[in-house]
């Protein structure tokens, strides 16, 4: 390595290959996460508990083997008083190739194989849920990897909103991410402080073409007031009132959930 230094045209080399790595070497700013969402229907009490100790004691545990932090284990407010209950579960990637690598690895996991015998092979007349549905998406531009909540009070006690922008068209979805990206819509969220989880659009589904996000709040108290503060503010105003935003013609249908965190949720 000395030789090297003592040669003006070696070291001028070295500066050269150095100079590429860094200018090649991928940016973590640049790489956009994925999620997926899985929602488990449920229509009793005893499938709800099956679910929660699933999660809880052997799920969670293994996708953090796995290397996945961060997931988040929601139950709709409404859950107590509908017919049929769900428990959403969002789960962040940094890549497709992660999320594809999942299944084989918890195939592999000895601990989970074992763990979940009970769950997995449960008898058609005790069926731990009625159905499973999966959502895969793609982090927004303007939000290319998932943020935790910056709310100080028990997790139990937040409320988390879960959002779904179905369009009539792909050519009205564009429009529609790209009111929340370049249009302005995202950092009116920030400027707020809505403490985003992620804005994404949604790459696989039922629903589509279509776009979700989630915001978080300390209460329902909260949750109102940033609200009221967003439809009232200037900005909004203004962007609702272009030609290409108004009435919302890129909107078929919003949906829109409160949830709570389940107390194992990571956040």
């Amino acid at each position: 390595m000395r030789n090297l230094f003592r040669s003006p045209k070696n070291f001028l080399l070295l500066i050269i290959c150095f100079l590429f790595v860094g200018w090649t070497m991928p940016d973590k700013k640049d790489k956009k996460d994925f999620y997926q969402v899985v929602i488990y229907n449920l229509k009793s009490e005893t499938q709800v508990a099956a679910v929660d100790l699933f999660l809880k004691d052997t799920y969670l545990p293994a996708v953090h083997r796995a290397g996945i932090k961060n997931i988040g284990v929601f139950k709709p407010i409404a859950n107590d008083t509908v017919e049929v209950k769900k428990i959403y579960v969002f789960m962040p990637f940094t890549s497709l190739q992660q999320w594809q690598k999942l299944a084989d690895i918890l195939e592999k996991d000895v601990t989970y194989q074992t763990a979940s015998k009970t769950f997995a092979n449960a008898a058609a007349n005790k069926k731990p849920y009625e159905r499973v549905e999966s959502i895969l998406l793609e982090a927004f531009p303007m939000l290319k990897q998932m943020v935790l909540p910056n709310l100080k009070n028990p997790l139990t006690q937040r409320v988390y909103e879960l959002r779904s922008y179905e369009s009539p068209t792909a050519h009205l979805h564009k429009l529609k991410v790209k009111m929340f990206n370049e249009g302005g819509e995202i950092a009116l969220f920030n400027t707020l402080g809505f403490n985003a989880v992620f804005y994404s659009r949604v790459l696989s589904g039922s629903k589509m073409p279509n776009l979700m996000y989630m915001t978080t709040f300390e209460n329902m108290e909260d949750r109102k007031a940033h609200w009221e503060s967003f439809v009232n503010s200037a900005e909004w105003k203004r962007l609702s009132t272009l030609p290409e935003y108004e009435n919302d013609v890129s909107i078929s249908r919003n949906e829109m959930v409160l949830m709570h965190p389940a107390a194992y949720s990571d956040f």
